[in-house]
């Protein structure tokens, strides 16, 4: 937690369902992150993100609605969990904006929630929405009985959160530089292969829900991680919480469809992808689906076959296992595998130590020297490609990016370039610098300065 004392501190944004929290936290996060849907319950987990309000900068966290409060125990374990989550949400919170529907008036769960935030103690916020219309204002008074401040908002329209939010971030410092960079790790596979259950055994938390009900996850859940390095030192990351992919012929519900475009955009913006399968169903249609979303993205990738405990009991053995795996998913290359357990919580720790090693060798400098002559070296090795009675002629490279690793590559003519042997060159790059699970994108220039084209991953 930041503390307003800090450079980050922590908004929670709380309140029964459908009163208008996602719509508050997209309009201070300034994009569209939160599914907003007139759906009761759309947000199940807390989302987290960064935010910036005249010169402070916070976090905001979008929690899922309060339905039943302390009945929920027992009687529904998504909606007992979905209380936890914001429970804890509250915990960790320096502040805490409780919505509310100014068009319904006071309900008895807005008496409930108001008694939560008074039991924790935490500066807490009325933000009474829908307050569209100028017959409106001044209607929100009633929600003074829940015993904190009042302000009528229209986050719809960004409305009103001015005094809002200069009464929530009051004596709260201004941003300064900026927290140290985090990598982003998104977490992608079909729904109900452990995905929720990894980063909770991960952190140590309980950020996430997890249920045997496939789909739990909607919303792409960020939440913030260090880890522990050996010999000193930490990396710090975003683990993000994708929704589970599933073929569009079988997404129905419109909410559903915008939680599959929202996992497709999270593993577009990550730096690296963990690509999490059921050990008992192998790899199929969706993970095709979701490793070549990867590779064409240019992302890293790392493999966890998860529930291993329950396919060893069957008799799987690992080796077998990964070699079909590989096959079927030839085309991620020499990507890392790991069997793991979240339930058991096997390779766990030894999972992530992985991927902080592949995390890290996204920024690996090629030294021009080296890089030449590992490039030249396979172009002597095998025949490169010939059209027409020409064939492609290598005269020199260099690194020109990283995140992931790009090389430009001057050639006699960038057409005569081929996928077969792009990936042949990438794959000789990646075992000459070690960078096995990192792409390596390829970029052809003709060395008589006529243009150039982009080769693709390796």
């Amino acid at each position: 937690m930041g503390g307003p004392g800090s450079e980050r501190g922590t908004v929670a944004i709380v309140g029964r369902p459908n009163v208008g929290k996602s719509s508050l936290f997209n309009a201070l996060v300034r994009r569209r992150m939160a599914i907003v849907h007139s759906e009761e319950g759309v947000t199940r987990d807390c989302l987290m993100a960064e935010a910036e309000w005249e010169g402070k900068r916070y976090r905001v966290v979008d929690t899922g609605g309060l339905a039943m409060m302390d009945r929920a125990r027992g009687a529904d374990a998504i909606a007992a969990a979905a209380a936890e989550q914001v429970r804890a949400a509250v915990e960790d919170a320096d502040a805490v904006i409780q919505v509310v529907d100014i068009r319904a008036g006071v309900r008895p769960l807005d008496v409930e929630v108001g008694r939560m935030l008074r039991q924790s103690g935490k500066p807490a916020y009325v933000a009474a929405n829908k307050a569209d219309e100028g017959e409106w204002t001044g209607a929100g008074d009633e929600f003074h009985e829940l015993g904190f401040p009042v302000f009528a908002v229209s986050a719809t329209h960004r409305l009103g959160l001015e005094p809002l939010m200069g009464a929530v971030l009051k004596g709260w410092p201004e941003g300064g530089e900026g927290e140290e960079e985090r990598i982003t790790v998104a977490v992608a596979g079909r729904p109900n292969a452990g995905k929720s259950s990894y980063i909770n055994r991960l952190t140590g938390t309980d950020r996430m829900i997890v249920s045997d009900v496939a789909g739990t996850t909607r919303d792409c859940v960020k939440v913030p991680f260090e880890l522990a390095r050996e010999g000193g030192g930490t990396r710090k990351y975003w683990l993000v919480d994708t929704a589970g992919m599933r073929k569009q012929g079988r997404v129905h519900a419109s909410v559903e469809k915008f939680s599959l475009f929202r996992a497709e955009a999270a593993i577009g913006e990550a730096d690296l992808v963990v690509l999490v399968l059921d050990a008992r169903e192998g790899p199929g249609d969706q993970e095709k689906k979701i490793a070549a979303l990867v590779r064409a993205r240019h992302k890293a990738c790392v493999v966890l076959v998860n529930k291993w405990d329950l396919a060893r009991e069957g008799g799987v053995k690992p080796g077998e296992y990964e070699r079909a795996m590989r096959k079927e998913l030839f085309f991620l290359g020499d990507i890392p595998v790991l069997f793991v357990s979240a339930k058991t919580g096997e390779n766990i720790r030894r999972s992530f130590a992985v991927i902080d090693g592949v995390a890290s060798r996204l920024e690996t400098p090629l030294p021009t020297g080296v890089l030449n002559r590992v490039l030249r070296d396979a172009f002597e090795s095998a025949q490169p490609p010939t059209k027409k009675g020409r064939t492609l002629k290598f005269y020199y490279a260099t690194q020109t990016g990283k995140k992931p690793p790009r090389v430009t590559l001057f050639v006699n003519d960038p057409a005569l370039s081929t996928p077969a042997h792009q990936a042949y060159l990438a794959a000789k790059l990646r075992g000459a610098f070690q960078l096995g699970g990192v792409p390596i994108v390829l970029q052809y220039r003709s060395s008589h300065g006529e243009g150039g084209r982009d080769g693709g991953r390796g």
